[in-house]
């Protein structure tokens, strides 16, 4: 959270080219996530847990496509 203002520190990947990208916020006990395109659109809310599978399950290839 922003020490000024209260509000989320959005970040994207340095990755982030196409502009097809999320971002993320954390904060106390839950990640945001929200459309990189659409930032006063809607914010989904992950505790960190289940953001956590998440994420492994993307690093371990979780929700690739079948070739």
């Amino acid at each position: 959270m922003d020490g000024l203002s209260g509000a989320p520190r959005w970040r994207k990947s340095s990755y982030s080219s196409s502009g097809a990208c999320v971002e993320v916020a954390p904060i106390p006990e839950r990640i945001l996530v929200r459309d990189s395109k659409n930032p006063e659109g809607a914010v989904l809310s992950f505790d960190r847990e289940s953001f956590a599978a998440f994420i492994a399950g993307v690093a371990g290839g979780e929700f690739d496509r079948p070739r």
